[in-house]
């Protein structure tokens, strides 16, 4: 796998991580994503930095590297959490939070490298029916919690990360998106993944899309 970053001591620290893991190896690094082209390493995921300093847009970064192959996850952090929307347009099948626990970072890239779409530890399967349409005309009604719990998990926080924010437990958070994502389905509007909630969040209003 490869990352693409142009802070040295953020790759330093998460090719560690990552090496640390079972069966997991970064074999690919670059400041920005034709730097890590140059160096035509085959590589099955990359972690892509959504504020790279080089002047490149986003969708082009993704666009280049789904060409060459890669799945793409967005690397994200506190100043990125606006931008996983035009990533996720481009082709971004997931996201990996920056600082989140290494046995959830090594999940994620494992479930990219299987080719599925990436979701954070919720069940995905109950999301059922529908035929993936953005149709954003049906109404879904939730509860306060569950558009707490939306409106922080959508936008890019950890399931670990919004139980802390919401003094709740993790479990109960993954309940609460289980449950908002049934609510999707059976209005015919599916969100599967967490870019999906993203989105449906987003024409719901739960989440500003300028944040």
């Amino acid at each position: 796998m490869g990352i693409v970053d142009d802070q040295r001591i953020i790759v330093l620290g998460t090719t560690a991580v990552i090496n640390d893991q079972p069966r997991l190896h970064v074999v690919a690094v670059g400041s920005t994503v034709s730097e890590l082209l140059a160096l035509q390493q085959c590589v099955d995921v990359v972690l892509l930095d959504l504020t790279l300093r080089d002047g490149s847009s986003i969708s082009q970064n993704v666009a280049d590297l789904a060409h060459a192959g890669a799945r793409v996850l967005a690397f994200m952090s506190d100043e990125s959490a606006g931008l996983l929307r035009l990533a996720s347009r481009a082709g971004a099948i997931g996201q990996v939070w920056k600082f989140a626990d290494p046995r959830e970072i090594a999940a994620t890239i494992r479930t990219a490298a299987r080719r599925r779409a990436v979701d954070d530890g919720a069940d995905a399967a109950s999301a059922e029916g529908g035929d993936g349409s953005d149709a954003a005309d049906a109404r879904v009604e939730l509860t306060t919690r569950e558009t707490e719990v939306l409106a922080l998990y959508a936008a890019g926080l950890t399931a670990e990360a919004v139980a802390r924010r919401l003094s709740i437990a993790r479990a109960t958070v993954l309940d609460h998106v289980r449950r908002v994502r049934r609510k999707y389905a059976a209005a015919g509007r599916p969100a599967r993944t967490k870019v999906d909630l993203f989105k449906r969040a987003i024409e719901d209003g739960v989440v500003d899309s300028d944040d």
